[in-house]
């Protein structure tokens, strides 16, 4: 049975972290030139959407901080090392992104009621420049987002709101051209059901990771079934199996040994490593050998006895 979901490619980390650090540069310097410009034409429109930006922005400096932490080695404080830092950094990320899906809903459906007007073409033209700095900070972190839960966070942050400028574009164009006022609503509405459905469908294995749960596709009994069938092992038990971190998972168990292959302990546990290693991708074993007479007691597959 393959097990691809533990294949991925690398990145070069100081490719990956210069392209995150032009993003922010790129959507910080467009956050900064929309409130100078609403500052000076007195466009509110133009500062609440730089204000909107400011949130990419945000998430991007979140993802970027968080890709550091996670590359700090194991010490005594973190003996597992900082990798989770990317799964906290995409869990702040995918919560603020639902907050902002919902009330982006709110304010769909109160437009449904009252229909507001569009400021002009001004608003239109604003937009569109927003969604080209939003597209070019999507071309940086597209290829990183599909293996890191942490950018795919941030990614979505950005993609969010370059929907947000295709709506205002489609939306005011279609409502100055055929004053057709329930189409900034409606395209909210719809934007904001597509950013939910991205981000809901992303957060449970992000929790499933932080509460220390069995990675995704792989089978613990088919699992526990091919350690027990290496010669020499009677049986298997107290077994968990987690991950570390987005791509590495670790197992530990007890293994009892066979009646009167004790002798042959090390190269018993040698085989049990490199099938870990090369059936499952599990390079982080720590196996307890017990010998026939002095195994537990009435144990468990999973979990304490």
């Amino acid at each position: 049975m393959p097990h691809d979901h533990h294949h991925h490619h690398h990145v070069d980390p100081e490719m990956g972290d210069r392209k995150l650090a032009l993003a922010v540069l790129v959507n910080f310097g467009l956050t900064v030139a929309q409130i100078v410009g609403g500052l000076l034409s007195g466009s509110l429109a133009l500062i609440a959407d730089a204000l909107h930006n400011l949130s990419d922005a945000v998430s991007l400096v979140i993802a970027f901080a968080a890709r550091r932490i996670a590359r700090r080695p194991a010490d005594a404080g973190m003996t597992f090392g900082y990798g989770r830092a990317e799964m906290v950094a995409a869990l702040i990320n995918y919560t603020t992104l639902i907050l902002l899906a919902v009330y982006l809903a709110y304010e769909g459906v109160m437009r449904l009621f009252a229909p507001e007007d569009v400021e002009g073409w001004t608003v239109v033209i604003i937009a569109a420049i927003a969604l080209i700095v939003d597209a070019v900070t999507a071309l940086l972190t597209f290829a990183m987002s599909k293996t890191s839960a942490n950018i795919r966070a941030a990614f979505l942050h950005n993609l969010a709101d370059a929907l947000g400028s295709v709506a205002v574009i489609v939306a005011g164009t279609l409502i100055l051209l055929y004053d057709w006022r329930l189409a900034d609503p409606l395209v909210t509405l719809l934007i904001s059901a597509y950013i939910l459905w991205h981000a809901l469908a992303e957060v449970p294995g992000v929790i499933r990771m932080l509460m220390l749960g069995a990675p995704p596709g792989l089978d613990i009994s088919e699992l526990s079934q091919e350690l027990a069938a290496i010669p020499g092992v009677a049986s298997v038990h107290h077994l968990h199996l987690w991950q570390m971190q987005e791509h590495e998972a670790a197992l530990e168990a007890h293994v009892v040994l066979e009646e009167g292959r004790w002798s042959e302990a090390d190269a018993i546990k040698s085989a049990l490593k490199s099938a870990l290693a090369a059936r499952f991708h599990i390079h982080h074993s720590t196996l307890e050998l017990e010998c026939a007479a002095h195994a537990c007691r009435a144990p468990r597959l999973i979990g304490h006895g």
